[in-house]
């Protein structure tokens, strides 16, 4: 599906009056202009004890795609899995939203504004299933241009979220960039690593620009 138009939004995201901290605003809204207008500058809307803030990473965890790293155990998972994108984004967010699972964060707002978005195009899903077709991985971001901006992913069974990862990966291609916001040690093992924000920002400026792949698998 083809990206819908926007309405533009009525805030500024500018990185020129940003602090350094992770941190860098609050408020705004969830509206899609303003949250395509937000990841297009380099910033994601996360809210924190009932107030929507707005994050840019010092050290944002980036994963070029080309770099993946796909070692044998998680091959083999790979074999063992069917991986769609898009065909059930809602119960992937739900997923990943799921209030048992430590760090929750996605509540009620969040989750209707990337509906929206994944409606309009912006939002999109993979999903893993294992031989009984049952949803036992998957991940959901945002894609806009060459830039995949992942949000969150889960698993219920051994290697779902990487191979999740690893598909993702082979869509956006080596032309692309996906950004995964904190490297952590699990993404670790999968190739991420981490840029100083400059380095993010001066990157994704030509991206977001760029045709991106097909949203089909």
């Amino acid at each position: 599906m083809t990206p819908q138009p926007l309405d533009p939004s009525p805030w500024v995201f500018d990185p020129r009056e940003w602090p350094e901290d992770d941190c860098v605003a609050a408020g705004a809204d969830l509206e899609p202009g303003t949250i395509i207008s937000a990841y297009r500058r380099g910033a994601f809307p996360m809210p924190h004890d009932g107030q929507l803030l707005w994050w840019s990473p010092m050290r944002r965890g980036v994963l070029e795609p080309a770099a993946v790293h796909i070692s044998r155990s998680l091959r083999r998972s790979m074999r063992r899995f069917a991986v769609t994108v898009d065909r059930d984004f809602e119960a992937v967010i739900d997923a990943c939203a799921d209030p048992a699972r430590t760090g929750s964060w996605i509540d009620r707002p969040i989750r209707t504004a990337y509906v929206r978005l994944h409606h309009l195009g912006w939002a999109h899903s993979v999903e893993v299933r294992n031989s009984d077709g049952d949803l036992v991985g998957g991940l959901y971001g945002l894609a806009i241009g060459a830039l995949f901006a992942g949000e969150s992913m889960f698993h219920h069974e051994t290697d779902a979220s990487k191979v999740a990862v690893a598909a993702l990966a082979e869509l956006v291609g080596p032309q692309g960039l996906i950004d995964v916001q904190w490297q952590t040690p699990h993404l670790a093992s999968l190739g991420v690593t981490a840029w100083p924000r400059e380095r993010y920002l001066a990157e994704i400026a030509a991206l977001v620009d760029r045709p991106g792949p097909e949203w089909v698998r």
